[in-house]
């Protein structure tokens, strides 16, 4: 307490120093004019204003010439002086009124705004390098409002208390997000960048908040804005290289500002759903650079997620012939599902420095890092700094949850607190482990403990060889706060009512984070496993015991083939900062066949399908003899140039540039516990997605492997490639639609294995009526591998993605060694949401077949 005291009063100090310049900007019709950039003459100093249409900025004793300016207005200056308080002034600004010039109208009518246009695309690539390098400051405030919230979202009841936590009114209204910061941002040709967050606050949060895309720039002739979700292809920038075959400009006049002329021009995309802008950009006269802009984009751009996002900049001098943004703001609307929302993202850049000098190693992979004090800077501080005035409801919405948030933390770790939380979640009901589950967890002033029991109908089962399986899965997971490592155990209980087996085992995991005084990333963990199992042959197999279980009651296909083993298992794992990941695991299993017990199918005709289980193909053509296998594996990978947003406490990775390189080597060992295997395999892939913006999303696998030694080698060991037999996708870009599962599995020497897909995102498709409405983007592309001219298999495939946002429908043709083979539709999830949507064991499928 003493601490914030003091430096309350260091702030209260430094404001006795410096004195305000605050206001209020007008229209000539007396209406508020929101967002206007504010700014004394000559620099990149100043602020602007809010929603409200006020300012404030914080300056020492002396004389100034304040500059007031927005989008479609005349620019103002004032003289200001500062002798010892506080200054106000009211600034009212004009229509811009626009100049025609007087120009020769060229054969064929073209709009003097071509001829401009042509001009700034000239320019554009030597004002995108001008600089090589530059520094400033930025401060940014984020907000997000809800006009209104459905009382149910997809049928799904949104609970009181959550709407109280969000704060909002009863009729769903309110601020759900409130942040803003203040950062130094570094960057350097051609890539090199790094934004050092100082101070952040988040209303009702100790949190860091999140930082968008610092720089828009439309010098780039591909723009990106916030995330590539919002559309994977970029928008095209007006004053692109090949601009000129996307847009239509219509010059709507010019003014003057110190001098000089200034074209206002408006953009209009030649065709909808494309990634085009719409709206009005600023040219100057002569040196054709950007002045401002203020530029829209709509779902008829392609843009996903929001309904409607504006972007607005205003570029000032910052040194000699240099201009950089000083102002941007970014407003979108969303209005989906019943959820009605709107935001918006104000941006102040200021006192840049052109061409700075920086060390050798300055720039290196943490490319955003958040001081260590980031959010524990006092009030006081964020009322000197702030570049742009809170508004009333923003007072009070950080009044109101920043009290109730450090109540809650004051009282997070009492035995009142404690207790709420444990009776928060009600009492235990025995009959939720048949459908949805049990899932507690014990709170403590020390920490939580965590356990429950998985849903028993949800993994039901049904196989040929156990008949009807019921599964029976508990864990348990606690933090060790002396080892400094999470705990956990997974026991597992497998009964099958026709064979009568029982099946125990268990997995036992600790897994820790080293942090050294520079916080590295040395995240480890070692598992131990052990008992008595059931496994599928090929463990990296995309049949899922669901699609398993459809397949064999509705048309007899047992497609999955498994065996019964005692097993003991040990690894251990460690990802390193650099992107570098390695693991090592011995296995030991006593190896025993299961044969078919049961026939059952819906319908009875359907038997005829079932066959035996064990895998057959060209080497293996009946069922594995029992024995022992003692293996011992080792997996590498690594992706260079991986980059990090370091946080207090921890490093986030947001990728590379470079692919991910993998190895993978398995030893089978003789006659070390009674062991009957003796082989050498290895492996190794390249995996990566690249962003061609317009052209699409290419996304590859490609391997090669083989064995060194295989001279005593069982199915199980073989190398598998990831079939499917089902209508449901298997994990795209590492199986094949409408391979076999296991009839090329093989024991050769060599082998190589490719998957290739690209993600159109809207191009071709955009050009067809029905399907660019809908947003239903085109995919294709081939899966392959090759053992010998009598062991290979290709297929093609082309499909439709982002159906309904989820889905993914592909037509595949295969060729087995050269022959045509089988044709087939296979039906995945893939799209904005359907693509988010992790791999439950080993693919994005439904459970679907045809």
């Amino acid at each position: 307490m003493n601490k914030l005291l003091v430096l309350s009063f260091l702030f209260i100090s430094l404001q006795s120093a410096a004195q305000k310049i605050s206001g209020t900007v007008f229209n000539d019709k007396g209406d508020l004019l929101p967002y206007a950039s504010v700014t004394i003459k000559g620099t990149s100093a100043g602020a602007s204003a809010n929603n409200r249409a006020k300012f404030s900025f914080t300056v020492a004793p002396g004389t100034y010439i304040v500059t007031c300016q927005h989008i479609g207005y005349t620019r103002q200056e004032k003289k200001v002086v500062v002798n010892g308080q506080d200054e106000e002034i009211t600034f009212i600004l004009t229509e811009q009124k626009l100049e025609m010039k007087t120009v020769v109208v060229q054969s064929g009518g073209e709009d003097p705004a071509y001829a401009i246009i042509r001009q700034a695309i000239k320019k554009r690539e030597y004002y995108n390098k001008q600089v090589n390098a530059f520094e400033c400051d930025l401060y940014t405030k984020d907000i997000i409002k809800l006009r209104s919230l459905p009382k149910k979202i997809m049928g799904q009841k949104i609970p009181d208390a959550d709407r109280n936590d969000m704060g909002l009114d009863s009729s769903g209204q309110g601020i759900i997000y409130l942040s803003e910061s203040v950062a130094r941002v570094h960057a350097k040709q051609p890539d090199k960048f790094k934004m050092e967050v100082l101070s952040s606050r988040v209303s009702g949060s100790g949190g860091f908040g999140f930082t968008f895309p610092t720089f828009i720039s439309f010098y780039n002739n591909n723009v990106r804005v916030f995330t590539e979700k919002l559309n994977p292809r970029g928008f095209v920038s007006p004053i692109a290289d090949g601009a000129l075959n996307f847009y239509k400009y219509k010059f709507l006049g010019s003014f003057f500002e110190d001098g000089k002329e200034i074209n206002t021009i408006r953009v209009t995309p030649k065709r909808n759903y494309e990634p085009l802008f719409s709206g009005v950009i600023y040219i100057t006269e002569g040196d054709w650079r950007i002045h401002s802009c203020d530029l829209f984009l709509t779902k008829t751009s392609q843009l996903e997620i929001i309904d409607t996002l504006q972007i607005t900049q205003i570029h000032v001098p910052v040194s000699n012939d240099v201009w950089r943004v000083k102002n941007q703001l970014l407003h979108f609307n969303f209005k989906q599902l019943g959820i009605d929302a709107v935001g918006n993202f104000v941006n102040v850049y200021s006192a840049y420095n052109i061409n700075p000098s920086f060390g050798k190693k300055y720039f290196d992979n943490i490319i955003i890092k958040y001081d260590t004090a980031v959010n524990k800077k006092p009030k006081e501080y964020w009322d000197t700094i702030r570049p742009v005035p809170l508004e009333p409801e923003e007072k009070k919405d950080y009044q109101v949850k920043d009290s109730i948030y450090q109540v809650q933390k004051d009282s997070m770790l009492s035995k009142r607190s404690v207790d709420s939380l444990n009776k928060r979640q009600g009492k235990i009901k025995p009959l939720d482990i048949f459908w949805s589950g049990i899932n507690r967890t014990h709170y403590t002033k020390t920490g939580s403990t965590s356990w429950g029991i998985e849903s028993l109908i949800k993994n039901l089962e049904y196989n040929t060889v156990e008949g009807a399986v019921i599964n029976t899965n508990f864990y348990y997971t606690k933090y060790l706060k002396k080892l400094k490592s999470n705990f956990s155990i997974r026991p597992h209980v497998r009964y099958g009512f026709s064979n009568t087996h029982l099946n125990a085992w268990a997995d036992l995991s600790f897994g820790t984070r080293d942090w050294s005084t520079d916080r590295k990333i040395k995240r480890q963990s070692w598992t131990l496993s052990g008992g008595k199992r059931v496994s599928q042959f090929n463990k990296e197999s995309t049949i899922t015991p669901l699609n398993n279980s459809i397949t064999t009651l509705f048309w007899g296909d047992n497609f999955m083939k498994i065996y019964e083993n005692y097993f003991g298992s040990l690894g251990f794992n460690k990802r390193f900062e650099s992107g570098l990941r390695f693991s090592v695991n011995a296995l030991y299993e006593d190896r025993r066949p299961l044969e078919n017990t049961s026939n059952f199918t819906v319908f009875k005709k359907d038997t005829i399908n079932i066959t035996p289980n064990y895998p057959v193909n060209k080497i293996i053509t009946q069922q594995f003899t029992p024995h022992q296998a003692f293996i011992l594996s080792f997996d590498i990978s690594i992706k260079p140039g991986q980059k990090y947003i370091q946080f207090p406490n921890n490093k986030v990775p947001v990728g590379s540039k470079y692919p991910t390189f993998s190895f993978n080597y398995t030893k089978g060992i003789e006659n070390v516990f009674g062991s009957d295997v003796n082989f050498d395999k290895w492996k190794f892939t390249v995996n990566d997605t690249k962003n061609f913006k317009l052209a699409g999303e290419f996304r590859y696998k490609v391997g090669v492997g083989g064995f060194l030694n295989n001279k005593k080698v069982f199915i199980q060991d073989f190398q598998h490639f990831n079939g499917n037999r089902s209508g449901a996708a298997s994990e795209y870009v590492n199986s094949f639609q409408l391979a076999p599962y296991y009839a090329n599995s093989t024991n050769a020497g060599f082998y190589s294995i490719a998957h290739i897909e690209h993600h159109f995102n809207g191009l071709l498709t955009n050009k067809i009526p029905v399907f660019k409405k809908l947003n239903w983007n085109m995919v294709a592309g081939s899966n392959a591998f090759y053992v010998n001219r009598n062991n290979n298999y290709a297929e093609f495939f082309v499909g439709l993605e982002n159906i309904f946002k989820l889905f993914r429908v592909d037509f595949v043709a295969a060729y087995q060694d050269g022959k045509r083979g089988v044709t087939g539709v296979r039906i995945g999830l893939g799209g904005l949401i359907g693509g988010t949507i992790k791999p439950i064991n080993g693919g994005k499928a439904i459970s679907v077949s045809l």
